[in-house]
């Protein structure tokens, strides 16, 4: 991917009640409720892709970016200046990456993980391929991915809005939700937050679109097509600790 596809009104932001559990399948022990996370690039290994950055901010329109948060086939497999412009399973994106998240989490087959925007199913796929017996399930606001999903993942996943997650409270050991939540305007950002430290036994991941300078915002908002929460590095850590997320995040900086 990787992914500008959310899954994905307001509410009030609200702390998350205090509470610790132990994992029990194996995942690295981690108290919920109590300290964030840290920053840690578990992308690192994605492939890069050369952009050019400043020529696609030129070529934008407010109609394209329009489309886009439509998040149906013209944002996947239309024309390139509504999303990507054809998406597609490529081995090469995610299973240079699934190792990565198997080593932080600790994870093996007797886990469960969810994939919090997960379009086609790529991630989940790739993951179920390299951690066999593993439990994956995902939820997309797109009605065009889930109906185009990878066909072996079609029972594990539905249509859902991140703010709003159909599982019960601790359902997994881990959650994942890559470039995703930052599709939310601010207050349903933090409710997407919420749902994640929720569902979750105590791991989880997110990535969002930031910028550490002025420079960057500006490419940023160039770059953008579908985030509707961009901020500067250190007001997502805030941002995190206000709503009670305790989970490891990282930036999309194009």
């Amino acid at each position: 991917m990787i992914c500008a596809y959310p899954c994905v009104s307001a509410c009030p932001v609200k702390f998350m009640s205090m509470r610790s559990e132990a994992y029990l399948t194996g995942v690295a022990t981690k108290t919920k409720g109590t300290k964030m996370g840290r920053k840690i690039d578990l992308l690192a290994n994605y492939p890069k892709t050369r952009r050019d950055v400043k020529d696609r901010g030129a070529t934008k329109t407010e109609e394209d970016r329009s489309i886009a948060r439509e998040f149906g086939k013209e944002f996947f497999d239309g024309d390139r200046k509504n999303g990507y412009g054809g998406f597609s399973y490529n081995p090469r994106f995610w299973q240079p990456v699934i190792p990565t998240f198997q080593k932080h989490f600790g994870l093996t087959a007797s886990n469960s993980v969810l994939d919090v925007g997960c379009a086609k199913g790529f991630m989940m796929y790739d993951m179920a391929e390299l951690i066999p017996g593993i439990t994956v399930k995902g939820v997309d606001i797109s009605e065009y991915a889930i109906e185009n999903v990878v066909e072996v993942m079609r029972p594990h996943v539905q249509v859902a809005n991140a703010k709003d997650l159909p599982f019960e409270d601790n359902s997994f050991d881990v959650v994942i939700s890559i470039n995703t939540i930052h599709n939310l305007e601010k207050d349903e950002c933090a409710r997407a937050l919420q749902e994640i430290e929720r569902v979750s036994r105590g791991g989880s991941f997110v990535s969002v679109d930031a910028y550490r300078n002025d420079e960057e915002k500006e490419l940023m908002y160039a770059w953008n097509l579908t985030a509707k929460t961009i901020m500067h590095e250190d007001e997502w850590i805030g941002f995190f600790e206000d709503v009670g997320y305790t989970g490891d995040y990282y930036w999309f900086i194009p």
